[in-house]
């Protein structure tokens, strides 16, 4: 049942932040950067369905994009989502991936960056998609990236873009295999990319605002688990996007 707004103001709620690095290169123009602006904003309205239905925590959102450069959409840090309307990014210039782990290394602070204000909230997630390989020096800042304690205690999977990203890098970032999953070129692809990009940002957004369960599973461990078995069906060139119309994937929950 969604929480009536009195309720909302006398209830504290836990927080969970759900960052998304995006890749927005030339190389993404066309139906790429087209499906993800498309799956974001539906992504939003299922986070604020969700939101509302979440008497004990609230996903908020947070926006870096990089191509010759890094920016970030959400400055002054994660937000509300029934703050936050979705502008369509454009894509053009190279893959600047090293200068978006440098300016999210530098906010994921509890001391100084968005996470100043995290105390007693759920670790966040960080949601990278790219479709290449990065054109700067990635692994100086993904090494000072992977020494932050938020960085350790998130919850990180990638998507790989078409067949030309480089999923090795996107390993480096996951901390795993697992943690990448990818949607190829070919039949449908667009489509697919729209709605992998949701299920990813929908599943770890509703198992990292949950409290931890009795299994022996990480809450890494359910999401790799989970966008593996999605990315199973996403591989099948006969896969029909129409015909999963119903979004059974999109519904998944753990309880």
């Amino acid at each position: 049942m969604a929480l009536t707004n009195v309720e909302r103001e006398s209830v504290p709620r836990k927080t969970m932040a759900l960052f998304f690095i995006i890749d927005t290169s030339g190389s993404m123009q066309g139906t790429r950067i087209g499906s993800v602006n498309s799956a974001i904003e539906q992504t939003l309205e299922k986070l604020r369905e969700i939101n509302a239905d979440n008497a004990d925590s609230e996903i908020e959102v947070a926006f870096l994009e990089f191509s010759s450069g890094a920016r970030w959409l959400t400055p002054n840090g994660p937000m509300k989502v029934d703050n936050y309307y979705w502008t369509d990014l454009p894509a053009e210039g190279l893959t600047y991936m090293g200068e978006a782990f440098k300016m999210l290394g530098e906010k994921l602070s509890a001391s100084s960056g968005f996470m100043q204000r995290a105390s007693g909230s759920y670790a966040p997630v960080l949601f990278l998609m790219s479709d290449g390989e990065p054109n700067d020096d990635y692994k100086t800042h993904l090494a000072k990236l992977q020494a932050n304690g938020w960085f350790k205690a998130s919850i990180k999977v990638a998507l790989a873009v078409g067949d030309d990203a480089n999923d090795s890098v996107l390993q480096e970032f996951t901390g795993s295999k697992e943690g990448v999953v990818r949607v190829p070129d070919g039949k449908n692809s667009g489509e697919k990319l729209a709605r992998m990009v949701e299920f990813i940002a929908v599943t770890s957004s509703q198992v990292a605002s949950n409290p931890t369960d009795a299994s022996n599973q990480t809450k890494q461990d359910i999401v790799n688990e989970a966008i593996q078995d999605a990315a199973n069906d996403f591989d099948n060139d006969d896969y029909d996007v129409s015909d999963s119309s119903s979004g059974d994937s999109l519904d998944w929950n753990h309880d």
